[in-house]
């Protein structure tokens, strides 16, 4: 159990579960009625803290400004919901109490929440309606009241988390598609050529035999197309990556205090501030 000398330390301290991982940090502390020891805290959980979740202290230990607590962060998470309103009804607890399977809050006495953490057993008791500022104020007949109240109002710190989001990567496959080219290819052709008897020529055509029969052949020729393959590199190609930077609006509740002026106030009549 953390008694109340450790209560200073518990306001803004980091919760961790049994494992050892980060659960969230704490944000409102409760303590027992009766001796102000510390019971149970709220915990900041989600996304910038978005959720709260209560927790006991039961057999919780502090190091520092680390509670460990037997929990998970899975089960913290899934915890009722109950509202952070200044004190817990023995409703609420039995409530917690069932759900965390470690006792009924018959066996204790009503929580209240400690605004200041570290004052225990003056304010934040049951019955008493808490204020995030200080310790008094609460009660116009107690003995701790004086002539001021703080008002106090939430306000939203955002920041960015990186996550991943996908995946890219180079594949390289094979295609085959068709070419056609255009090449020009020469033939022979056979091609019967006349010539008259001249002096020049008559003596070859006397050179031979008055009446025979012959045969000449002529061997024709042609061109065709013939196709050879070579594998060139073309270009290069790798993946990179740029950040782009845009503006993405966030919206969320924030909770602020209001203070009204009640009583007789002649022709001014009630304000607020």
């Amino acid at each position: 159990m953390i008694g109340t000398e450790n209560v200073d330390a518990l306001s803004g301290a980091t919760v961790v579960g049994a494992n050892g991982d980060k659960i969230g940090t704490v944000g409102q502390v409760y303590v027992d009625a009766t001796d102000g020891h510390p019971s149970w805290v709220s915990v900041r959980t989600g996304l910038f803290g978005s959720s709260e979740s209560f927790v006991p202290l039961d057999e919780a230990t502090s190091e520092g400004d680390t509670i460990r607590v037997g929990f998970d962060k899975a089960m913290v998470k899934d915890a009722p919901r109950i509202d952070n309103d200044g004190a817990l009804s023995p409703e609420d607890e039995d409530e917690l109490y069932r759900y965390y399977g470690i006792g009924s809050s018959q066996t204790s006495t009503h929580s209240g929440y400690d605004a200041n953490a570290g004052t225990a057993g003056t304010a934040g008791f049951a019955g008493t309606t808490g204020n995030a500022a200080g310790t008094t104020g609460y009660d116009t007949s107690g003995p701790t009241t004086d002539s001021a109240m703080t008002r106090s109002e939430e306000r939203l710190h955002v920041g960015t988390e990186q996550v991943q989001t996908g995946r890219a990567r180079l594949r390289k496959y094979v295609v085959t598609e068709q070419q056609t080219v255009s090449v020009p290819v020469s033939r022979e052709e056979v091609r019967l050529e006349r010539e008259p008897i001249t002096d020049a020529n008559v003596g070859d055509a006397l050179s031979g035999p008055a009446i025979s029969e012959e045969e000449h052949e002529v061997i024709l020729t042609e061109e065709r197309p013939v196709i050879a393959k070579e594998t060139v590199p073309v270009e290069r190609v790798r993946l990179d990556t740029q950040t782009v930077t845009e503006n993405q609006t966030v919206t969320d509740d924030v909770r602020k205090e209001q203070i009204e002026l009640e009583g007789d106030q002649g022709r001014s009549g009630n304000s607020r501030l």
